[in-house]
């Protein structure tokens, strides 16, 4: 399903069931083994859908194991993102010859209901918006849709950025037309390339129960 979201430079795979625990290399399960269940087994085969996808590049399988600041370390040379929520795992990867970087989410398509959770996520111009969107295309959860988009948002801004991205720190417009999006920064961006990064675009699919976003940021824009 991902792969509908990404360009050919970036490799996919994901997942609808979960694989066997034992399947984790020594060094995963350690990271895990007093979780419970449920943690255990999103955090195995997530990492067993990044092996896919980075073998498919080339690289001999591998413990995918998080840094201090909990973000995947990937492979020298390669850029990357995980996913997973109640029925899906999945991971997108990419040469970083030809991606800068990249985000990826995947939610349940449900309403997020709780207006104080949504007050937490969406600017009130968002919100606003969201009120639109739900009366031009009422079977799109909108809201769930903006959290999703603002997941990927992060995702491909801290591997830049190396700081924290609040959700009130990026304003996202969604485009119902041709499911895609655009984030402005509201706080100061990275420096890439000797200029800041102002904002990034991204897609967005729903399919399978679920709404997938992605943002792809080419290593050739900047």
């Amino acid at each position: 399903m991902i792969d509908k979201l990404l360009p050919a430079p970036v490799i996919t795979a994901e997942a609808f069931d979960d694989v066997p625990v034992s399947e984790m290399f020594p060094e995963e399960w350690a990271l895990v083994a007093r979780a419970v269940p449920k943690r255990q087994q999103e955090f195995g085969t997530v990492r067993s859908c990044a092996r896919e996808a980075l073998g498919r590049l080339g690289f001999a399988p591998a413990p995918l194991l998080p840094a201090a600041d909990r973000a995947p370390q990937w492979p020298d040379g390669v850029v990357g993102a995980l996913t997973h929520c109640d029925g899906y795992r999945g991971a997108a990867v990419a040469r970083a010859t030809d991606v800068l970087t990249l985000g990826l989410d995947a939610e349940p398509h449900a309403p997020v209901g709780d207006p104080g959770v949504l007050k937490l996520v969406a600017l009130p111009e968002e919100r606003a918006e969201l009120a639109r969107l739900a009366a031009l295309v009422p079977d799109v959860c909108w809201d769930r849709l903006l959290f999703s988009a603002k997941e990927s948002v992060y995702k491909a801004w801290y591997p830049l950025a190396r700081r924290w991205l609040g959700f009130e720190d990026a304003r996202i417009t969604l485009d119902p037309t041709d499911a895609t999006f655009t984030a402005r920064f509201l706080v100061p961006g990275p420096v890439v390339g000797g200029r800041e990064l102002t904002g990034v675009s991204g897609r967005w699919l729903i399919g399978s129960g679920l709404v997938t976003t992605a943002v792809v940021l080419p290593a050739n824009r900047i």
